[in-house]
C-alpha cells in the first residue's frame, strides 16, 4: 500500500520532513512507499511554490478538507495549530505525526495525549535528536549498565539569532502563538533527551526550580514601522530532581553569543560518563570504568544504530539524516499499524516538566512535576 501524506506547513520543518520522506526510498529500501500527496497553507500562491519544490501532488488551504483524505496528516504549523487539526485527524482515525512541543500549554497537550489515546492510530511527537547514531549509541551504554547508576544529567541548548535586538518579531516571541521561548522551544528537546537516555534507570524528572528570563521587551515587525512585545522568555535555566535522587540541571538560550545549535548533553554514572554535542553530532565522548580520561567515539560504523544505510566508516552524516531515520520509524509504524516513539504520551511528559518549571519561576519555589 502506498501511504498518502497530506502535511500542515511548508516552512523549516516543511522543508525538513518533505527532504526526508524524498529520501526514504533511495537509503531505506524496506520503507514504506510514501506519496507527498497534499500540503497545506493559507498563501495560495506560496503554497503552488511550496508544492513544486517539495514534491506534493496538490495544495489545500484548509486542513479539514484534508484530514480524512489522506493516510497521514503532518501537522507541522506553529505551536498555536497542534492541537485542533491534530485532534480532528485522530478523531477522523487518521494517523498524526505533530512537531514539538506538543501543544503551547499543558491543557492542550493533555487534551492531544487524549485524543490519541481514544483514537488507536499511530501518532508520534517529533523529537528528533532521539534519532541521532550517538545518542541512541549513548542509550545503549545507558540501558546495559555500563555507566552504573545515573547520579548527575546536564542539559543545555544554546543559540545566538536573538542576541540582536532589532532582530523582527516573530510568532516564536508571542506566548498566545508558542506558549513559552526558550524553554518550549529548545528546552522540550532537552527534557526529552533525558527521558529517552535515562528515564528507564534513573525515573521521572519529579520536581524542579525554574528561572526564565527576558532580555529584549519589544522587537520591531519586518517592514520596521512598529514593535510589538515579546511575551515569552529568551532564556531558562532550571534544576531538577529524578525519581532515583539524581541531579538535573536544564538550559537554554537564544541569547547565548557565538553559539548557532549547540545542545549538549552530559551523564554521569558510577562506572562511567558520556558527552555530546549536537555540532559535532558523529561523536560520543565516552568514560568507561576503569579508564582514566574520556575517549572520542566516532559513530558512523556499520554496525552503530542507522549507519548501514548510509556511507562506509568515518564519512560522517548531518542534522538532516535525523529527520530520514525519524520519519523511516513513524511510517513504518504506521505501515504496520504499530505504536510509535516519541508518541503523544511523551510529548505530554516533557510537556508536564516544561510546565512545572514555569510555575517554579512565578512562585520562587521548588515545584512537583504535575
Amino acid at each position: 500500500m502506498t501511504i498518502q501524506v497530506g502535511v500542515l506547513g511548508y516552512g523549516f520543518m516543511g522543508k525538513a520532513h518533505a527532504n526526508a520522506v524524498a529520501r526514504l526510498p533511495m537509503f531505506f529500501p524496506d520503507a514504506p512507499d510514501i506519496e507527498r500527496e497534499v500540503v497545506v497553507g493559507r498563501d495560495e500562491s506560496a503554497l503552488a511554490d511550496a508544492a513544486d519544490r517539495l514534491g506534493f501532488s496538490r495544495t489545500a488551504t484548509d486542513w479539514r478538507d484534508v484530514i480524512d483524505e489522506v493516510d497521514v496528516f503532518y501537522n507541522l504549523g506553529p505551536n498555536h495549530v497542534h492541537a485542533e487539526p491534530s485532534i480532528a485527524a485522530l478523531d477522523a482515525g487518521t494517523p498524526v505525526f505533530c512537531e514539538k512541543p506538543l501543544a503551547p500549554t499543558l491543557e492542550s497537550a493533555r487534551e492531544m495525549r487524549d485524543a490519541a489515546r481514544d483514537a488507536g492510530v499511530t501518532a508520534g511527537c517529533a523529537f528528533n535528536y532521539r534519532f541521532v547514531p550517538a545518542i541512541q549509541y549513548a542509550r545503549n551504554m545507558i540501558e546495559a549498565g555500563e555507566l552504573g547508576d545515573i547520579h548527575h544529567f546536564r542539559g543545555t541548548y544554546l543559540q545566538d539569532w536573538l542576541v540582536d535586538p532589532e532582530e523582527p518579531w516573530s510568532w516564536r516571541n508571542d506566548e498566545e502563538m508558542a506558549g513559552s521561548g526558550a524553554l518550549g522551544d529548545l528546552g522540550a528537546h532537552t527534557v526529552d533527551l533525558a527521558r529517552f537516555l535515562v528515564g528507564d534507570r534513573a525515573g521521572e524528572i519529579e520536581r524542579v526550580s525554574g528561572h526564565l528570563e527576558t532580555f529584549v521587551d519589544e522587537r520591531p515587525l519586518e517592514d520596521g514601522n512598529e514593535t510589538r512585545p515579546v511575551t515569552v522568555d529568551d532564556a531558562y535555566s532550571a534544576q531538577a530532581e529524578f525519581a532515583n535522587g539524581a541531579i538535573g540541571t536544564f538550559e537554554a538560550s537564544r541569547f547565548a553569543n557565538g553559539h548557532k545549535n549547540d545542545h549538549s548533553i552530559e551523564i554521569h554514572g558510577s562506572k562511567g560518563s558520556v558527552r555530546f554535542s549536537l555540532e559535532r553530532l558523529n561523536e560520543l565522548e565516552v568514560l568507561r570504568e576503569g579508564n582514566r580520561g574520556y575517549e572520542t567515539v566516532l559513530v558512523t560504523d556499520e554496525d552503530d544504530p542507522y549507519i548501514d544505510h548510509w556511507w562506509p566508516p568515518g564519512h560522517v552524516i548531518g542534522w538532516e539524516h535525523t529527520f530520514v531515520h525519524e520519519n523511516y520509524e513513524f511510517l513504518s509504524a504506521v505501515d504496520a499499524g504499530d505504536e510509535f516513539a516519541p508518541n503523544f504520551e511523551d510529548g505530554y511528559a516533557a510537556q508536564k516538566v516544561l510546565d512545572a518549571v514555569e510555575r517554579s519561576d512565578e512562585s520562587g519555589e521548588w515545584v512537583e512535576v504535575a
